[in-house]
């Protein structure tokens, strides 16, 4: 089971909604137009449309498998004593002093352009758990990340 945010889930179900109702009778139109052109072995727009009506089934069902096994988060359980889903940590990299902000999130959520980590990450990982002034490792592809928690905030 993931917890997502109000507007993560929100924005799936909208993803969802288009694909199903917009998307998906748009490409049967296609496929049933190409079918119509006469001999399907050699029809190029038809086999286009067959692969493009594929692929929209697969996200349509992963969408539905990710939105069946998730919750969305009640905030008001979330405390910032500790670092947890949802919380907005504020972390200093020990090895040059570099200051970042991040907010702890699911995978479906991540965003490191909207700095929000993905709880699953390496550093996600390492600061699940702890509380402010602790300093954890983070083992990261480019090696070992000492990081210092400076805030926890909601």
């Amino acid at each position: 089971m993931e917890y997502l945010s109000k507007e993560c889930y929100d924005k799936l179900v909208a993803e969802l909604n288009h694909m199903a109702n917009v998307e998906l009778p748009r490409i049967i139109d296609a496929i049933a137009e190409a079918a119509a052109q006469g001999d399907r072995s050699e029809n190029y727009e038809y086999h286009a449309a067959k692969r493009a009506q594929g692929k929209l089934l697969s996200q349509i069902r992963y969408k539905q498998r990710i939105l069946e096994h998730s919750r969305v988060m009640d905030m008001t359980h979330v405390d910032n004593e500790t670092v947890g889903l949802f919380c907005k940590v504020s972390i200093t990299n020990l090895s040059n002093n570099a200051k970042m902000v991040y907010t702890i999130v699911s995978p479906h959520e991540a965003d490191l352009k909207e700095h929000k980590l993905s709880q699953k990450s390496p550093i996600g990982q390492a600061l699940m758990g702890k509380k402010v002034g602790d300093i954890v490792e983070a083992k990261v592809p480019v090696g070992v990340l000492k990081l210092r928690i400076d805030e926890i905030t909601i």
